[in-house]
């Protein structure tokens, strides 16, 4: 069963990608106090990630603060080596970069996909959050392929 509105953010290690290197730190901590716009992507570097996800936050980061986001999380499982990269390739400091290695997180979520058919291995489906003092607000599951509903402008009209 997926996460749903209502929902407390389930307590799983994280991995903070930062310029002095991985920062673990707990889910639950992460999302306390606090109101986040999480988005999920499959992986760094992956064309629809790179080309529109990960940009439209970046580009509507501004927006999305006027409407009371606190700070804006990414998360894919992919270490937090390469979303630091991705995050220097083609993000913004207004962006922090979560590492799901292991998949633990999509997991306790109930949003994991399966691109073994692929060559990826167990990945996080396409979807964003917004948390609000670790409760979730928000969820938007994207079907597979598309990219719609877990854009950062679909979040600012939700808001």
């Amino acid at each position: 069963m997926s996460i749903s509105v209502g929902d407390k953010i389930p307590d799983v290690k994280l991995v903070k990608a930062t310029a002095d290197g991985p920062q673990p730190v707990q889910s639950a901590d992460y999302f306390a106090g606090r109101r986040i716009a999480l988005f999920s992507v499959p992986g760094a570097f992956t064309p629809t990630c790179s080309a529109r996800h990960l940009p439209g936050f970046v580009e509507k980061a501004d927006e999305l603060a006027a409407k009371g986001i606190d700070e804006i999380a990414c998360t894919a499982v992919n270490d937090a080596f390469v979303l630091g990269a991705w995050n220097k390739a083609g993000g913004s400091d207004a962006i922090t970069m979560l590492a799901d290695g292991n998949g633990d997180f999509a997991a306790a979520l109930g949003l994991e996909m399966d691109g073994t058919a692929f060559g990826m291995g167990k990945r996080g489906q396409r979807f964003s959050l917004v948390v609000n003092d670790g409760v979730v607000e928000q969820v938007n599951v994207e079907a597979p392929g598309d990219f719609n509903v877990s854009s950062a402008e679909h979040m600012l009209g939700q808001l």
